[in-house]
């Protein structure tokens, strides 16, 4: 067994909070990986922009399966399920993307443009990663529905 998926087979014996925590983690560091890799790429205007609209695309679908799975315990199945879970959990992302943009946007303004917008970036997904959690216990993931 390779070894991420050892520790993912141990992951109930983790805390809940020690696995969100984790998976925001990854997550975060595939948004501000790609966020680096455009503003190195491209120069023009609204970089900033360009690379937050990125590097959140990016960390949806990684995020979306992890929580689905080892913080939610969901495993229902069908296309029709995954669209319909998958649209949701997109929908009000956006709101908490919304957290994290302006913040990291704030940070740019207050640091002249310099690399201080990533530490805006990490604020302002942590907020939005636990304002996420509640919003897809009762929304998303909710076993009543």
């Amino acid at each position: 067994m390779q070894p991420a998926v050892l520790v993912l087979t141990r992951a109930p014996r983790l805390s809940l909070a020690v696995r969100y925590s984790v998976f925001a983690g990854i997550s975060t560091a595939i948004n501000l990986a790609v966020q680096a890799s455009v503003m190195a790429l491209y120069g023009g205007p609204f970089v900033l922009a360009a690379a937050m609209l990125c590097g959140t695309a990016s960390g949806i679908l990684p995020k979306y399966f992890l929580d689905k799975r080892w913080i939610f315990n969901d495993r229902s199945t069908g296309l029709d399920n995954h669209a319909r879970k998958l649209t949701l959990y997109t929908t009000l992302s956006g709101g908490t993307t919304l957290i994290f943009w302006a913040t990291e946007f704030l940070f740019d303004r207050i640091g002249h443009g310099g690399s201080l917008h990533y530490l805006g970036a990490v604020l302002g997904l942590a907020i939005g990663y636990w304002t996420k959690y509640h919003l897809d216990r009762r929304l998303v993931f909710d076993r009543s529905l």
